[in-house]
């Protein structure tokens, strides 16, 4: 008797691995996707509103109406007297800023390079300014640091001192020195860490050859701490250069705008006047474009000279 059995069971057969260049076409699909998405991202918030502030500046628009008037704007916002008043005090708020704001970090950074203990908590504590909102650290010197009777900290200090205390934001003199000091205590913490973290990689042995050649601390700092950190050096100051440049919140805040006899007005505030009060928005627009190509001719300067000074 012949015994019958069952056809055993067939399994599917497995499925090929993908190929390498299956892999590779995916994934790039997957970056090509993110990367479209952060450029259209981009071009909607800020190459369209350049462009458009470009096309922008050479019309004019009355009751709704818009017609091409060439160069009119920038004719009418040069011989504005605000105009140069803006650049006037624009460029000496940059001014003070690179001998305070760009002096200052760095010096503090080779303080706190040198301390062997506390070194976390007194990075915190240089930090934590940036930390504020920068309303609320402008509100805390305009109101407490600033205040012109004694009763303000800085009045304070000057009166303990022996010293004439000072009106600070109602002056005209001290109004951009003010602002420079209140800027340099919000922005000064990501400067200093920086510095310290290119501090940091110079190696110990340079130090050690400059102090047996009898190198004081002044010199060690000029002959080994600033040619080791130049690229960084140059690089922050460019960015300090033109972070400062769009002074705004400042003068909005500790100045009320203007300021004494227009000892406050920057060219940023200058454009939120002609958008917002004056309702002149092709002459606001005008006046970023010319700042924008300032700031633009600034930075090629800088890129052309730093690749010199790289290639020798």
């Amino acid at each position: 008797m012949a015994i019958l059995t069952a056809p055993a069971p067939t399994r599917p057969a497995a499925a090929a691995p993908p190929s390498k260049n299956g892999r590779k076409l995916r994934d790039n699909l997957t970056g090509h996707a993110f990367l479209i998405g952060a450029l259209l991202c981009f071009a909607l918030f800020m190459w369209y509103p350049m462009i458009r502030g470009v096309v922008m500046s050479f019309q004019r628009t009355r009751r709704g109406e818009t017609s091409w008037v060439g160069w009119d704007n920038y004719v009418r916002i040069v011989n504005d007297p605000s105009f140069w008043t803006a650049w006037k005090n624009t460029a000496y708020f940059t001014l003070l800023a690179l001998v305070l704001g760009f002096v200052g970090p760095f010096l503090v950074a080779i303080l706190l390079n040198e301390f062997r203990h506390a070194k976390g908590y007194l990075r915190i504590l240089v930090y934590l300014p940036v930390m504020l909102p920068p309303a609320s650290a402008l509100f805390l010197f305009k109101f407490y640091a600033y205040d012109p009777s004694e009763a303000g900290l800085f009045n304070a200090v000057l009166a303990g001192l022996g010293l004439p205390t000072s009106e600070w934001m109602q002056s005209p003199t001290m109004t951009m020195p003010a602002m420079v000091i209140a800027s340099t205590w919000m922005n000064m913490g990501g400067a200093v860490l920086i510095y310290l973290a290119a501090l940091q990689n110079i190696p110990g042995e340079l130090y050690e050859a400059a102090e047996l050649d009898g190198a004081g601390i002044l010199k060690r700092i000029w002959h080994v701490t600033i040619p080791q950190t130049k690229l960084i050096l140059a690089l922050l100051a460019m960015l300090q250069i033109v972070a400062t440049m769009q002074l705004f919140i400042e003068p909005l805040i500790l100045a009320n705008g203007a300021g004494t006899q227009d000892s406050a007005t920057s060219v940023v505030y200058l454009i939120y006047q002609h958008g917002f009060f004056q309702n002149d928005l092709n002459g606001a627009a005008a006046l970023g474009v010319i700042m924008l190509l300032v700031l633009a001719v600034f930075s090629a300067v800088y890129v052309r000279l730093s690749t010199r000074s790289s290639e020798d």
